[in-house]
């Protein structure tokens, strides 16, 4: 099992360096938890996660978070805004 364990974690590292690569606005970290998740939801669910299968799931999913992101960039929360506006501070 240690042999399918270290593949599993080669092709999971390939895939999250070749999307990360393809996804540059998004942070190295988050690709890598995509990936994980796709991974952990096929599992769960009982379907093979080929890593073409994973690759192609992860790629949608990151390519909605990239399409979801407002052209000005992250938005900060409400609530951090109208502080800066008045000049409050913790």
């Amino acid at each position: 099992m240690r042999v399918l364990a270290d593949r599993r974690g080669d092709t999971r590292e390939l895939l999250s360096r070749r999307l990360a690569a393809e996804f540059v606005p998004l942070s190295a970290e988050t690709v890598r938890r995509c990936v994980a998740d796709v991974l952990a939801c096929m599992a769960h669910l009982g379907v093979e996660p080929t890593p073409s299968l994973v690759e192609r799931m992860a790629r949608e999913r990151l390519t909605g978070m990239v399409k979801s992101e407002p052209p000005s960039g992250r938005a900060t929360p409400w609530r951090s805004r109208s502080r800066e506006r008045s000049g409050e501070a913790r």
